[in-house]
């Protein structure tokens, strides 16, 4: 569906009733949301230079270690290559942003490149992922394999297959999904497919634990809420850290790393935050800036 008035979805979530003014009332209003819109600019989570602002983790190695030179920024790019990898050997690596984020609107521009590291499963074949809401990473152990989070997974084409994009996997968490507990790992968005080293901007709305929408060209591909810790998928975790059934209402942001390079042009965020309180501010707010490629 296209991105529409998110209103009644944020009154609902809040439990606020918006009430009608008057047809002159409703234009002030709009104006002078308007005006607070233009002052919504994004923060720039990636500065093109370094990756100083993000805090590494990949599977075998302690926080912090950048095994291989995975991540690092060329030509003004947040690359992740494996030139440095004899073998793959399914570690996983994740970069988080330094600091946690609970309502927001974040932009992911990706494109994949090149050919798979040596010793990549097949799944992971033009395969990354944005993850939300994701535990801290000084909290990861040595071994955990993905952090518990909910991803919004990252897919290429082939030139032929269909393979949508923007899809929705839960590593140790869950979702709600039209009004039910959704417990697999994964669930395919209605997005179109995207072949070849092409550039994609990805959109996620995240509104704390009420509502998430993920958004391709101005069109919403994927929505569920209530995303809360719970089921399996993760690994090599700490016990402590998967308290099952607790609402995930915010936590850090990640960029993957499973096998196959990938570059990532822009990382930005539009903080929601201040808006939080009044659904017919943030419903303006989030119209003001523009989800389309």
């Amino acid at each position: 569906m296209k991105l529409k008035s998110l209103l009644p979805f944020i009154a609902l979530a809040l439990g606020l009733n918006a009430c009608q003014n008057s047809a002159n009332g409703n234009n002030e209003k709009e104006e002078q949301q308007e005006e607070v819109a233009t002052e919504v600019t994004p923060i720039e989570l990636f500065n093109g230079q370094d990756i100083d602002d993000w805090v590494i983790k990949i599977r075998g190695h302690e926080v912090g270690e950048n095994y291989g030179n995975t991540f690092r920024v060329e030509d003004g790019l947040m690359k992740v290559r494996y030139d440095e990898y004899d073998e793959f050997n399914q570690q996983y690596g994740h970069i988080a942003y330094k600091d946690p984020f609970g309502y927001y609107i974040l932009r992911v521009e990706y494109r994949f490149v090149d050919e798979q590291a040596n010793g990549g499963e097949g799944w992971a074949w033009r395969n990354s992922g944005a993850m939300l809401h994701g535990q801290a990473p000084e909290t990861m152990l040595k071994d955990q394999d993905f952090p518990i989070s909910i991803e919004g997974q990252m897919l290429g084409g082939d030139g032929k297959t269909e393979r949508t994009t923007s899809n929705l996997c839960t590593p140790g968490t869950n979702v709600v999904i039209d009004g039910e507990l959704f417990t697999p790992h994964c669930i395919n968005s209605s997005s179109k497919t995207y072949h070849g080293d092409e550039w994609v901007t990805a959109d996620f709305i995240v509104l704390g634990d009420s509502l998430v929408q993920h958004v391709l060209e101005g069109e919403v591909v994927l929505e569920y809420n209530k995303p809360q810790i719970g089921g399996g998928s993760v690994s090599g975790h700490d016990p402590a850290q998967k308290e099952d059934g607790k609402a995930l209402t915010q936590g850090h942001i990640y960029l993957q790393s499973e096998s196959h390079p990938i570059d990532f042009k822009r990382v930005s965020l539009y903080d929601l935050s201040p808006y939080k309180g009044n659904p017919e501010e943030l419903d303006a707010i989030i119209k003001s800036i523009s989800l389309t490629k």
